[in-house]
């Protein structure tokens, strides 16, 4: 269950990330809200894993589902680049992703 909550902790960060853009340096209300609320969703459900994984993997674990999350939808929903040395960055990313999931956290 742990696992799960942090997958919702990552998918509201990555909310809470794509809200800026839209916020126009917090100038505009409902965006603003939105990073407001999602980024205090995002941290409170981090915080709900924490008795049962290791900070540290945890910590890792939701930055970087968050960070590949934006860096994808970037690319998606605002046309950011795509290129070679941004796929492989975020290949080592999900590898290292991966890597602390496997490397025994229950």
């Amino acid at each position: 269950m742990a696992w799960l909550i942090l997958l919702a902790a990552a998918a509201f960060e990555i909310a809470f990330a794509l809200s800026m853009k839209p916020s126009e340096g917090f100038t505009r209300l409902w965006p603003t809200l939105g990073v407001l609320v999602f980024g205090i969703t995002s941290v409170y459900l981090l915080g709900r894993t924490l008795d049962r994984l290791p900070i540290g993997t945890a910590y890792a674990i939701w930055t970087g589902l968050g960070s590949v999350g934006v860096v994808t939808l970037g690319i998606v929903l605002f046309n950011e680049q795509l290129t070679p040395t941004r796929l492989a960055c975020i290949a080592l990313i999900v590898a290292g992703v991966i890597g602390l999931r496997l490397a025994g956290a229950e």
